[in-house]
């Protein structure tokens, strides 16, 4: 292989503890050219991620000796921006807001099709996908109050501290400052970047929602308001 298709392909760590799930995973991503590293749990995952720095991690949940959730929690105490993928068998509303607040940038329930996984961890590399070309013609920054965002760096600016949101953070602000004072259908977006419209889902938007909320609280003349079973919308007052 040489230098440059390796540099191509996106470096993923797995770390699942059922072993026939692991190695179904990774002989699939293989196959689609993705390089994968596995861990068997928490521990050894921990200590493989700060060995090989990867473009993605995705990890169980429910693992022995140290469990997803608590593994991520130490990763994030140091590195803020790798994105995050959580596989799991449970579907409880508070799990999938745990994980969020944990610095998860998305969540697949088991069980799952590869297709799937492979557009999820594609997804949430979407920023490195982008071609020098690309960059020039679609660099667009917005003037949020006194943020600045710049949806293709994904770098929302608040009198010069920057600070890097998630793929699916700057897709849904984007749509958003697209859409000002306009009222952008929870549909819509789900079915962009999600897939699908199921509830599962819609909580994740909500979470995302939040997510954003924060991050733009330094300026009280902004609000993302929720339209009731409708969608959101952006108002700078």
């Amino acid at each position: 292989m040489d230098k440059k298709n390796k540099m191509d392909k996106i470096n993923v760590l797995l770390v699942e503890d059922e072993q026939t799930l692991a190695m179904i995973v990774k002989d699939t991503l293989e196959e689609q050219d993705f390089i994968i590293h596995t861990a068997r749990d928490g521990e050894e995952g921990l200590r493989t991620f700060f060995d090989l720095h990867p473009d993605v991690l995705v990890a169980d949940v429910m693992m022995p000796r140290i469990d997803g959730f608590e593994m991520v929690r130490r990763i994030r105490q140091t590195d803020k921006t790798t994105p995050v993928l959580f596989l799991t068998a449970r579907s409880a509303i508070n799990d999938v807001v745990e994980g969020f607040e944990l610095g998860a940038n998305d969540y697949l329930k088991k069980p799952f099709g590869m297709q799937e996984l492979i557009v999820r961890i594609k997804a949430l590399m979407g920023k490195a996908f982008i071609s020098p070309e690309e960059f020039g013609c679609t660099k667009k920054v917005f003037e949020i109050g006194k943020y600045d965002f710049s949806s293709t760096t994904q770098l929302l600016t608040y009198e010069g501290i920057e600070q890097e949101l998630s793929y699916r953070e700057s897709e849904i602000l984007k749509r958003l400052c697209e859409n000002r004072n306009q009222v952008v259908h929870t549909q819509d977006i789900l079915l962009e970047l999600w897939g699908d419209d199921s509830f599962f889902n819609s909580r994740s938007l909500h979470v995302f929602i939040t997510k954003l909320r924060h991050k733009l609280a330094k300026d009280e003349s902004i609000r993302i308001i929720n339209i009731r079973g409708i969608g959101y919308k952006l108002i700078i007052n």
